[in-house]
């Protein structure tokens, strides 16, 4: 099987709801950067030298994978090949339990951080470029909600809790290297 196919040669592509539409579509955009997303957890992984942010991670990209499935197909619609899976409710709440145990480990919060780029691991610096891309995705899985419609509200939670929770794991990892690495 060849891995090229060009059909896109002529700037749009194929999706499992609307069919063709160009590469810029909001779903598209909103998928990208969710595929994105995934990009960067797999480089976190492949960078990260702490078994503790490995074990934050491990479970992700599955939940990836189902967010994608979940924004590829609106809510209403039926896919007549088998189920469609969807972000379940109480998703947000695995991430939030997670966020509190984080953060019982930190130092309390008092404002703003600014890490100092000499306290920063390879993998906090990645994980908060993580953050950046989980925020974009959610700017256009909110859009597109509001052009189209048809967008699971338990995605729209899950991925506005995920950037506080990659934002958190960032903290963690950033300080358990400060507490790691050698003076």
């Amino acid at each position: 099987m060849k891995i090229y196919t060009r059909a896109g040669d002529n700037g749009q592509t194929h999706t499992l709801c609307a069919g063709r539409v160009p590469k810029y579509d909001t779903r598209v955009e909103a998928l990208g950067a969710i595929d994105e997303l995934s990009s960067w957890i797999s480089y976190i992984c492949a960078i990260n030298e702490d078994e503790g942010v490995d074990e934050k991670l491990a479970w992700l990209q599955p939940k990836l994978n189902i967010l994608c499935s979940d924004v590829a197909t609106p809510i209403e619609k039926i896919q007549r090949r088998g189920k469609i899976f969807r972000v379940q409710p109480g998703w947000d709440g695995e991430l939030e339990a997670e966020i509190d145990r984080m953060q019982s480990d930190l130092p309390v919060l008092k404002g703003f951080i600014k890490t100092k780029c000499s306290k920063c691991s390879p993998t906090g610096a990645a994980l908060n470029l993580a953050r950046v891309v989980c925020r974009r995705a959610e700017r256009w899985l909110v859009l597109l909600g509001e052009e189209e419609g048809g967008v699971n509200p338990e995605a729209v939670r899950f991925i506005n809790r995920l950037s506080d929770y990659l934002f958190t794991l960032e903290c963690w990892a950033t300080y358990r290297y400060g507490k790691m690495k050698p003076p």
